[in-house]
């Protein structure tokens, strides 16, 4: 039987009754035909899945009641942070649903001299509310009840010089580092380039902050396939696949 799962963006207790957004709502009760009494799981990315049921349907939302608890243990192991240089449309979203779906713990958009997207203020809120409702939908696809951090965009050498968990890498077709000698981590953050690559200052830039190249084999790899590759071959290598 199909589990069908909502986020909620507010806390869930047993014998509450929630209030679900209202787009979720629609989706459940127009695409899905579901009414009054019907099951549903909830979560609000604390890690727990929240057993609930309808028990009320109007045109414009719903309201379910929490029925039970049950944390989760289905997080990597291997805490993946993934700096994506910000890439096209779908192409963003396609890396963030996929690695949400793989297991990633954060992502952090980052502007490099080779990207093509220009975001002012508003339209980088903008997408930034758009990418998270990726990653929700992701975890609702995917069973996690985590949703992964989301970071603002902002320029390579500005996060370079932040501070790091773990392993610090950054694929380069070039890299002194292979999947095999990779050594053993609880942590990783993942630099990854957009359409153009990183360049030659970004490369720089990143060693000069204690980042080491990753190659992953003879071929070049466009950006939305690049990371997603990193990632299953790290969790299969370090984590949980």
């Amino acid at each position: 039987m199909r589990t069908i799962r909502c986020h909620v963006d507010a806390p869930l207790s047993v014998g509450a009754t929630a209030a679900l957004p209202e787009t979720a709502a629609g989706h459940l009760v127009r695409v899905l035909r579901l009414g009054v009494g019907d099951a549903v799981v909830l979560f609000n990315g604390d890690g727990q899945d929240y057993d609930a049921r309808l028990v009320a349907v109007g045109k414009r939302g719903a309201e379910a009641e929490v029925l039970g608890a049950r944390a989760l243990a289905n997080e990597s192991p291997l805490a993946i942070t993934l700096a994506q240089g910000v890439a096209r449309g779908e192409k963003m979203d396609l890396v963030l649903q996929k690695g949400t779906e793989l297991g990633v713990a954060a992502f952090a958009p980052i502007n490099t001299e080779r990207t093509e997207v220009k975001l002012d203020a508003e339209r980088a809120e903008k997408r930034l509310a758009h990418w998270r409702g990726v990653l929700v939908a992701a975890c609702e696809q995917s069973g996690r009840a985590r949703v992964p951090a989301l970071a603002s965009p902002v320029g390579l050498a500005h996060w370079a010089g932040g501070a790091h968990a773990g392993l610090k890498l950054m694929l380069d077709p070039e890299g002194e580092l292979t999947l095999a000698a990779l050594p053993a981590t609880e942590a990783v953050t993942l630099v990854v380039g957009p359409e153009g690559g990183l360049s030659e200052r970004d490369l720089a830039t990143l060693r000069a902050a204690g980042f080491k190249g990753l190659r992953l084999g003879p071929r070049i790899l466009r950006t939305e396939t690049a990371g997603l590759a990193a990632i299953a071959a790290l969790q299969s290598r370090l984590g949980d696949l």
